[in-house]
């Protein structure tokens, strides 16, 4: 009874490997464009697919960026300096671009440029806190993507935008989480958009990784200010002991992020260079094998684990 069944799943097994195996030809005619490589995620694919052949047109926000990469690849990788939240940045980039693709178009986008450094509970922060992170996260996403789309139209490409397991799971205050919730979605509606275009559009979803993101003394340093300027009566419902705690907790959280960059990239470049890419990238074993399950069980389940360790505010219900 039960060795049809196992059959039948290990061939859809295989055949899953197999189809997921195959890989474009002529990748090194094929151009991608990278923001956010300054450092992190983009640093590192820029690299990678530097030394695989294609052309990279990398991103970066500062000319040491541009400096300390263009030092680490080769001469086919170029690159431009880019303030995804400046339209006017944008739209010089797209320009460079275009002189630069001509008629064969741009193959890949990846959407990787992004900021969090704004993480604490929602009632400690500021609209100016909340738009600064969607700024650049979402429509700074949104402004490079519609820049660039008739170059991605004209080759039939790819966009890879990069958003997180905490676009599917809310566990922290703050814009970090719905700028990534608004990334999600708005992938998915570019994705059904384009089909028929024949452009594919994945979205990757890590989860703590030590890039300058999850570096801890930029957070603790924004907790401490955020904490001094609040009013005096938020600060008594929360409590010196509530902030303490908060700031222990997610200090633990960024110590303990993999160091293991690649686990992302290597998501990415399926993205970019396989025959069926994937609709979604689960990177890291937190976002496997807990922020992406919780994400998917009863409220009040995920609720209960995401709080458990939670500081507890001064003032609250008996």
């Amino acid at each position: 009874m039960w060795l049809p069944l196992l059959v039948l799943v290990g061939l859809s097994l295989l055949y899953r490997w197999y189809r997921q195996s195959l890989i474009l030809q002529n990748l090194a005619d094929k151009y991608v464009f990278i923001t956010g490589c300054d450092s992190g995620f983009g640093n590192l694919l820029a690299k990678q697919l530097d030394k695989r052949g294609m052309k990279v047109l990398a991103a970066c926000l500062t000319e040491e960026g541009v400096k300390n990469l263009s030092k680490e690849t080769s001469s086919r990788l170029q690159t431009v300096i880019l303030d995804v939240t400046d339209s006017e940045s944008v739209s010089s980039a797209d320009k460079w671009i275009t002189n630069i693709v001509g008629d064969k178009g741009l193959w890949g986008l990846v959407n990787n440029a992004g900021f969090g450094n704004s993480l604490a509970p929602n009632a400690w922060q500021t609209k100016a806190d909340f738009a600064k992170v969607l700024n650049i996260n979402l429509l700074g996403l949104f402004d490079v993507t519609i820049h660039l789309l008739p170059l991605i139209i004209k080759a039939r490409g790819r966009i890879v935008n990069v958003a997180s397991c905490a676009g599917r799971l809310s566990t922290v205050g703050g814009g970090y989480c719905p700028s990534k919730f608004g990334v999600e979605a708005l992938s998915d509606s570019l994705r059904r958009e384009l089909r028929d275009f024949g452009v594919k559009v994945s979205i990757i979803e890590p989860g703590a990784f030590q890039t300058q993101l999850c570096v801890k003394g930029p957070h603790v340093k924004y907790l401490e200010r955020v904490w001094s300027t609040l009013p005096s009566q938020i600060k008594d419902y929360f409590g010196e002991q509530y902030y303490q705690q908060y700031t222990r907790n997610l200090t633990h959280l960024l110590d303990n992020a993999s160091p293991k960059l690649y686990h992302v990239t290597d998501c990415i470049e399926h993205a970019l260079t396989a025959v069926h890419p994937w609709t979604r990238y689960t990177a890291g074993l937190d976002s496997k094998f807990y922020y992406i399950p919780v994400s998917y069980l009863p409220t009040v389940i995920g609720d209960y684990l995401v709080c458990r360790s939670s500081p507890k505010p001064a003032y609250r219900i008996k």
